[in-house]
């Protein structure tokens, strides 16, 4: 049983399990960071080795973010050494440290000197353990942009403004009661922040028409 910091610890580690790379590693014997756009993410090694692994690394890195949310939270006892000022329950917000300390591990990973992914697939795995129907409309969002694009990149952008977005408005407009909102908006508005933050060179490839593009879905399907 764990105090915060060994929660904290552990969901670092948990997220910084670097799939892409380990995955690239097995089945080619080389850094995935040397090829393609230089990200260790699935879409990536999809790009170097097919659907079928990147789909796994994909799913993996949904998992991290889940499992370091929902699973190592269960192992916390005693009370958490803070006031909690928000509307959530004590484990919410250990849910919500957990998560990020996920994140981060995906993004500065401490088995691939400190350089991972863009935490796109691990954070959806932290807000679909914490706000489901938000993940889904992102999730969609996601595949419109997408598939009319071609871009994943601007897909992932794309979904990381809904998720707040969606939020404020189930909250405010749809008037849905949603526990801890004043608290949640703000994480997600964290985490869409973070995300964007780590597409910056994604995004200076966009507005100069220098991003790599997936001009046929079928190819992103099979390799």
């Amino acid at each position: 049983m764990l105090t915060l910091i060994g929660i904290i610890l552990l969901s670092y580690l948990v997220g910084s399990i670097p799939t892409s790379i380990i995955v690239t590693r097995i089945v080619k014997g080389v850094d995935i960071r040397n090829y393609g756009s230089g990200n260790a993410g699935g879409t990536n090694v999809i790009r170097l080795l097919g659907w079928e692994a990147g789909i796994f690394v994909i799913a993996f890195d949904i998992f991290k973010g889940y499992f370091a949310t929902m699973i190592v939270t269960k192992l916390m006892v005693g009370p958490i050494p803070f006031e909690n000022i928000t509307n959530f329950e004590d484990i919410t917000v250990i849910r919500i440290i957990a998560g990020c300390a996920a994140i981060v591990g995906h993004i500065w990973t401490v088995f691939g000197g400190f350089r991972g992914g863009k935490g796109i697939a691990t954070a959806g795995g932290v807000l679909l353990g914490l706000a489901p129907v938000e993940v889904l409309v992102s999730l969609g969002i996601f595949l419109i942009v997408f598939i009319i694009s071609k871009y994943v990149s601007l897909g992932s952008i794309a979904s990381a403004i809904a998720f707040p977005l969606t939020m404020f408005f189930r909250h405010n407009i749809f008037k849905i009661d949603l526990q801890g909102y004043n608290t949640l908006i703000f994480f997600s508005i964290g985490i869409s922040i973070l995300v964007l933050y780590t597409h910056r060179e994604n995004i200076k490839r966009l507005l100069a028409g220098t991003e790599n593009r997936l001009t046929r879905l079928k190819n992103f399907l099979k390799k």
